[in-house]
């Protein structure tokens, strides 16, 4: 294995299929993905997001901002423990930790014992993005990322296997990077990630890895270091 120990971001999409809500089906099959790379022996931490259930840009307009954001970050968490039931149903040892505290259903984050799931061989889901409104899911995975001292963070797209210089599903033209630094995307605004994210990655060298994960195989490829998708590094 290339990567040791990575980052996984998902977007709240993965666990819906072409609905909306949680789908188990849907569910499963992401599970299954993640329980294949979780068998090569690589630490995986997974900061999952909310779309699926709440879009505060959109269902939120007329509502306090910062009240949208908290209703997301719900979502977040009922995503989080969806794919901690799927996962351990597959006997993969999971842990759910949050940025807002509901002791009931999850730990609430605390960095060493994160750290300590992980080198125990669980996979650990960060639910509640980083407790606070006006941060989005990709900085919370920018955070947890740096946080837990991971060797990438691992960008997973919906039937896009990386960065273009246009949408792939509109422009059939667009060009593929197989490479990237953090510059050049932030400078093309090519959409990796959100600015705040990307800035902090840059910053800290933190490499992303954006690839498909709707291709069978693809988690485990990148893990194991084969040229999937687009890697963003300095």
């Amino acid at each position: 294995m290339k990567y040791k120990r990575v980052l996984l971001k998902l977007s709240g999409e993965f666990l819906t299929g072409d609905g909306f809500g949680i789908q188990p089906e849907a569910t499963k099959t992401l599970a299954q993905e993640v329980a294949k790379a979780h068998a090569l022996g690589t630490q995986l931490a997974i900061v999952v997001g909310g779309g699926n259930l709440w879009r505060g840009a959109r269902q939120g307009v007329g509502m306090d901002r910062a009240t949208a954001d908290y209703i997301g970050m719900l979502g977040t968490i009922m995503n989080a423990l969806a794919l901690q039931d799927a996962l351990e149903y597959l006997g993969v040892p999971t842990r759910v930790q949050t940025a807002l505290t509901i002791q009931q259903v999850a730990e609430p984050y605390i960095r060493r014992r994160a750290l300590r799931h992980l080198e125990k061989g669980r996979v650990v889901i960060f639910g509640g993005g980083t407790g606070n409104p006006f941060v989005t899911t990709d900085t919370a995975a920018a955070l947890r990322g740096l946080e837990m001292n991971v060797d990438a963070v691992l960008m997973a797209k919906n039937k896009v296997d990386g960065v273009y210089d246009d949408d792939p599903r509109k422009n059939p033209q667009a060009t593929k990077y197989d490479t990237l630094t953090f510059h050049d995307a932030l400078v093309k605004g090519l959409q990796v990630m959100d600015g705040t994210a990307m800035t902090l990655c840059q910053e800290q060298n933190l490499s992303i890895i954006v690839f498909d994960m709707f291709k069978e195989g693809s988690l485990e490829g990148v893990i194991r270091g084969e040229p999937i998708g687009t890697l963003v590094h300095k």
